[in-house]
């Protein structure tokens, strides 16, 4: 689920009707190396390399990659969603940026069971019920006010000139589209953006209304999205499809710093996001359990490291469906998780010759997800080595299939990531 060099060209040059944005040939990629932009898309890697040779920073051109691919990458790329981003300063200092969608005021226990307690199929999955208040916006402004070097309005203008002018989609990004027609009419019967016939590779995606949305959010920051008449779009919309979230849900949301979680492994230091993501728990715990096997010796795709390193996350992930929670609302226990005594005695009952029952590590039903394709990660360092690695989702494929209307982004369905009911996933 995101360039900005030549786009003043292509303003000066193009007329009435622009041409959509192409990606520079390779003869004009060559330059200088200010640094690295990694993102699911490469326009957006390629706004993140131009805002870095304009003099920005990382965070800087997080920020101009993490808007275009909201552009180029609708189905994970967003404003309507959140996520989380780790980023450390030359020096060593590291930050962990917390901007996960959070539950409407409103939202309870038993917002997804009927009256007799059974849960309601794709109610946390579908429809303005499913929504989470957005984080995204607030978390880039919240990173550019602390260690933006360039100026806002600026970040944000190569995503409102993709938007606006267009860009071909892919074959990938074709069947998608493809895939949810049904879910889209359900929900945004009037839309004329996404609502195609049949959508094919090299089609023409513009969104004028998107790019309406990101011209508030360039001139009045967060303020754009969570008060004014997008904040007052994004309720309606929400309560014309079942939903509950408030004008207050949305001016109230604020992205928060947390201390990144640091892992020693072998002569590494590993950085992470804490609670409430659970990958840095997760990661460090798995590095620590199999940190004293010859994994080298035995060679990464080998009987025995692929053994272990199964056994391993059979423990890690029965952990962090117990544990791994949200510390505003439960204390969740990072340091004993991560202690060497803790993690020998998960270790203690491990058979090199045979699995594990999972019975035997977690007591309820287990059910197998295969990986999935709605979430997106940027990877950027600059040329001063501040980094920053940010995951970024609407949770499914667009969301909850929501569309603002007249403002033209998708929301989340983030609230799926509760349990809609105890023991059930």
């Amino acid at each position: 689920m995101r360039c900005k060099f030549l786009l003043f060209l292509f303003v000066f040059l193009t007329s009435c009707r622009p041409e959509p944005f192409e990606i520079p040939p390779p003869e004009h990629q060559g330059e200088a190396h200010e640094g690295m932009v990694v993102s699911a898309h490469p326009l957006a890697s390629r706004v993140g390399v131009e805002i870095l040779k304009q003099g920005g920073n990382a965070v800087d051109a997080w920020i101009a990659t993490h808007l275009a691919l909201a552009v180029v990458n609708p189905r994970a790329g967003n404003i309507g969603g959140g996520g989380f981003a780790v980023i450390r300063l030359p020096e060593g200092k590291s930050y962990a940026l917390d901007f996960r969608e959070k539950a409407p005021q409103k939202a309870h226990r038993n917002l997804y069971v009927n009256e007799r307690g059974e849960v309601i199929k794709n109610l946390s999955i579908e429809g303005g019920l499913a929504v989470g208040v957005p984080g995204s916006v607030s978390g880039l402004y919240e990173a550019w006010k602390k260690f933006g070097r360039l100026e806002w309005k600026k970040l944000v203008h190569p995503a409102i000139e993709l938007a606006e002018r267009g860009f071909h989609i892919s074959a990938v990004e074709a069947r998608r589209l493809n895939k949810y027609q049904k879910l889209f009419k359900k929900y945004n019967p009037d839309d004329k953006i996404f609502i195609k016939e049949h959508w094919k590779p090299g089609d023409i995606l513009i969104q004028k209304d998107l790019a309406r949305t990101l011209r508030k959010i360039a001139q009045q920051g967060p303020d754009g999205f969570y008060k004014g008449e997008v904040a007052q779009a994004i309720v309606k919309k929400i309560r014309s499809t079942g939903g509950i979230i408030t004008l207050e849900d949305l001016e109230n949301y604020k992205a928060v710093f947390r201390e990144p979680v640091s892992i020693a492994y072998k002569n590494y230091k590993v950085i992470s996001m804490p609670p409430p993501s659970s990958g840095g728990v997760a990661l460090g715990q798995l590095l620590r359990m199999v940190e004293n096997y010859p994994l080298r010796k035995w060679g990464f795709h080998s009987f025995n490291t692929t053994h272990l390193m199964v056994e391993a996350e059979k423990r890690v992930y029965a952990d962090r469906a117990k544990y791994l929670g949200d510390p505003d609302y439960y204390p969740v226990p990072v340091d004993t998780l991560l202690s060497d005594g803790y993690l020998q005695e998960k270790m203690k009952d491990f058979d090199p010759h045979k699995a594990t029952p999972t019975s035997q590590i977690w007591k309820d039903d287990f059910i197998l997800a295969k990986e999935s394709f709605e979430t997106t990660h940027i990877s950027i360092v600059d040329k001063n080595r501040i980094a920053v690695s940010c995951t970024t989702t609407l949770n499914s494929n667009y969301g909850s299939k929501v569309l603002v209307d007249g403002y033209g982004f998708f929301l989340n369905n983030e609230m799926d990531d509760f349990s809609a009911k105890p023991g059930v996933p």
